[in-house]
């Protein structure tokens, strides 16, 4: 488990690294020896969200540890920035406005069931973080914070087979491989 400073580290290094790649100063810059924390260095999925003025500006990560906390964080945060296919890059002007949430992913889980009814029985909204594959090779993924948007479970599902690219009802089937995992969440404190 990471600390409220461990988590704070990180969404400074989002910031930085994003504020250096449109050429800003950065007001309170990650030192050294803050990422040589070990715990910083496991390898661990990890997402940065980027808000502005409340709507997603940006959202990229990855679900397994194929690299550090760290590395993790520089590279999805400028994913997050300039390479989300939703969004044009953020330009310089919107930096001051956008608020940087961190979420650090435990290893994903699969998650039997038999039916519909039985993955609904089985989820844990606002705690579970869910995956769907279907064969052929489609899956999406919400993270946790999404319940707080889609509380009801069959919504919830529905609009994760949408954006998997499936008919919103592909998890009644059964058919689907379903995984799940938690995070641990972090976000600036104050909305830009």
């Amino acid at each position: 488990m990471l600390t409220e400073k461990q988590g704070n580290i990180l969404i400074r290094l989002a910031r930085q690294t994003i504020a250096e790649h449109l050429h800003l100063d950065v007001a309170e810059p990650v030192e050294p020896e803050e990422l040589a924390d070990p715990e910083l260095q496991a390898r661990r999925g990890v997402f940065v969200t980027l808000n502005k003025r409340g709507a997603l500006r940006g959202c990229i990560g990855s679900l397994s540890g194929q690299e550090s906390i760290v590395d993790g964080i520089r590279r999805h945060a400028l994913n997050a920035a300039f390479h989300d296919s939703r969004f044009p890059p953020v330009e310089a002007r919107e930096f001051p406005e956008l608020h940087i949430d961190i979420s650090v992913l435990t290893e994903p889980r699969p998650l039997a069931y038999s039916d519909g009814d039985d993955l609904i029985k089985k989820l844990q909204p606002g705690v579970d973080g869910v995956i769907l594959k279907a064969a052929g090779g489609r899956g999406a993924t919400f993270l946790p914070q999404v319940w707080d948007q889609v509380p009801d479970p069959q919504l919830f599902l529905g609009h994760l087979c949408k954006k998997a690219g499936l008919v919103d009802t592909a998890w009644q089937s059964g058919e689907l491989e379903v995984e799940t995992y938690q995070v641990q969440h972090f976000e600036e404190q104050a909305e830009r």
